[in-house]
């Protein structure tokens, strides 16, 4: 029988610099990039790893093989995993529980993936799609099936809390404009240009009066990895103990999502809430606590709606977050300093991992330019629809 480990402690990160599609090495070269450096960051031999859980939503079964087998030839254990966009945290998630649970010492979480330019779509069309109930949903409540999938969700979210709160267009602009001014100091983000609300509003319309283009996050290549160990594992080797996994949760949809007759529900808002409070309740923090915060933000909407589903302000609350400037540097919670997906980019199984190389560093303070100072404990947000939400606190040792 195996007993507890305690908390897991993330003793390495890495990541590769996002790029847009066709400006990447091919999924495995970047696999094993970020994978190399994870190894490098924790001090670890790939020999060491006991299991190791891969996460990629676009590829071929055992492509987590693929790039791994670049790094070395162990027989470890190798999952793969897929859950939309937040396979990235879910791979977290499972090395998470396996430290915990004593089933290993020391687990890889790695997440890649090579996109293609546009907006996602279906790539099996001959079998129900996983989205046919959310769809169905989205088509009574707003419409424009003409729309691309996720930015019909996303935007009629967006609307959604337009006509129930006040919120308006420029609320949006200013998030993606303030997702700029952080990317512009992150080395490893596609896109480092600073915006202004202004141009953010001047983009191409997607849906006008809802969501322009550079509302929405790009289609992005890109790889990061974590490497997860138990404190006795990193007292007998000599590793970093500077950052643990206070609480993890992930939760998928209940019927509110379909029940509720509401937009911000289909798109994940009630996901957010649970994993938010199972995971304040676990750590016995707030939200009031959190110093710096990766958040989902698929879409400047989506953005807006997650400061509400964390808590990180009243529901209705967030244009009022948003114009004092407590979602930046000397604000109350810095949001996405790594540029988010907005910015940073949206390699959908990279994200999650990608998001924990940020909040490793900054709890770290190794953040450099990006460096939220004080930084004691972050908070994670990875949302993939279909659904399922993980959020997850990690605080300073």
């Amino acid at each position: 029988m195996t007993h507890g480990n305690g908390k897991a402690l993330v003793a390495g990160v890495g990541m590769i610099k996002f790029a847009k599609p066709g400006g990447s090495d091919p999924y495995d070269l970047m696999g094993a990039a970020a994978t190399r450096e994870a190894l490098k960051d924790a001090g670890v031999d790939y020999a060491q790893i006991q299991q190791v859980y891969a996460g990629y939503v676009y590829g071929d079964s055992t492509s987590g093989q693929k790039a791994l087998y670049r790094v070395g030839l162990t027989g470890v254990p190798i999952v793969n995993v897929n859950n939309n966009c937040s396979t990235g945290s879910t791979a977290l998630f499972l090395a998470r529980q396996a430290i915990e649970s004593g089933a290993a010492d020391c687990v890889l979480a790695l997440g890649f993936e090579q996109m293609r330019p546009g907006a996602l779509g279906t790539v099996f069309d001959d079998r129900p799609s996983a989205f046919e109930n959310f769809d169905q949903v989205c088509d009574a409540l707003v419409g424009n099936e003409e729309i691309p999938l996720a930015l019909r969700y996303f935007g009629g979210a967006g609307l959604h809390h337009m006509e129930k709160y006040g919120t308006t267009l420029e609320d949006f602009a200013a998030i993606r404009a303030k997702a700029s001014r952080h990317a512009a100091n992150n080395p490893l983000a596609v896109f480092r240009n600073q915006l202004t609300p202004e141009e953010v509003l001047a983009s191409p319309d997607i849906w006008p009066g809802v969501l322009t283009r550079l509302m929405a996050c790009p289609p992005t290549c890109g790889a990061a990895a974590a490497v997860l160990v138990s404190d006795a594992y990193a007292r007998k080797h000599g590793l970093g103990r500077h950052v643990r996994i206070e609480a993890q949760s992930m939760v998928t949809d209940r019927p509110g999502t379909f029940d509720n007759q509401s937009m911000i529900s289909l798109v994940g808002y009630d996901m957010t809430v649970a994993a938010s409070k199972q995971v304040y309740e676990a750590a016995g923090v707030g939200p009031e606590d959190v110093d710096v915060c990766e958040l989902h933000d698929c879409f400047a909407q989506n953005e807006l709606i997650t400061y509400e589903g964390l808590g990180l302000c009243a529901e209705g609350g967030a244009g009022e977050f948003i114009a004092n400037g407590d979602n930046t540097y000397g604000g109350k919670t810095v949001t996405n300093p790594s540029g988010g997906l907005l910015s940073k980019g949206h390699p959908l199984g990279a994200t999650g991992l990608a998001q924990c190389y940020e909040l490793t560093s900054q709890l770290r303070g190794t953040a450099d330019k990006r460096q939220v100072d004080g930084a004691r404990t972050a908070l994670q947000h990875n949302l993939g629809l279909g659904g399922a939400c993980v959020v997850t606190l990690y605080q300073a040792g």
